[in-house]
């Protein structure tokens, strides 16, 4: 599909945007989304590099997944509209939400875990400066942990988390054996699984 974007040098130009990639067929998409080069375009007039985020269908039949991806300036529009019939089991927002968990599901990990370990992450950030604005994202599995790295404790620096295998672990089967618990059923809101809903609050309910 054609889209055309507007830039600040006051061009616009045209460029030709997916309606749906096959993570298995078109294998090149997989890396480019992870390391935050999917999509990207350069303005043909000044040369300034643009990021935009258009809807989107991922498949990935090999790890039998379909997401509908939304852009994250319509995060807020999708907490508030209907249920649709039909809807894809997973709906993700934004594209760096995007990038996570293909990460996640790389990994073999489970997301809603994943997703709890994040909430402790930022309610310890939280404990130590309430102002802050931190976002928490997955980013490998080693041997023996979990690398997470957390934006907004430090301006323009990251701060790398690395929890215990074990605890990981232990939290996917808390949600095996009791997956409507309070915390996992507040991460997901209808078919959007994200840590985003606890910040939100009752925002959203």
């Amino acid at each position: 599909m054609k889209r055309k974007i507007p830039c600040l040098c006051e061009n616009t130009f045209t460029v030709e945007v997916p309606e749906e990639i096959d993570l298995d067929t078109q294998g090149q998409y997989l890396e480019e989304i992870i390391n935050g080069t999917f999509l990207n375009f350069t303005c043909t007039s000044c040369g300034k590099l643009h990021k935009p985020e258009f809807p989107i269908t991922v498949l990935w039949p090999e790890k039998k997944l379909k997401f509908e991806v939304i852009p994250e300036l319509d995060r807020m529009s999708f907490y508030y509209r209907k249920k649709e019939k039909g809807a894809p089991e997973e709906v993700i927002i934004g594209y760096q939400e995007l990038a996570d968990r293909l990460r996640v599901y790389r990994d073999d990990l489970e997301p809603m875990a994943v997703e709890s370990l994040k909430y402790y992450l930022f309610l310890k950030a939280e404990e130590s400066n309430g102002d802050l604005e931190v976002s928490v994202w997955y980013q490998k599995k080693s041997p023996d942990a979990l690398e997470f790295h957390i934006h907004g404790l430090k301006e323009n620096s990251v701060a790398v988390s690395l929890l215990p295998l074990s605890v990981y672990e232990k939290t996917a089967d808390d949600f095996k054996k009791h997956p409507k618990g309070e915390l996992f059923s507040s991460l997901r809101h209808k078919n959007y699984l994200s840590v985003k809903n606890m910040m939100l609050g009752g925002d959203i309910k």
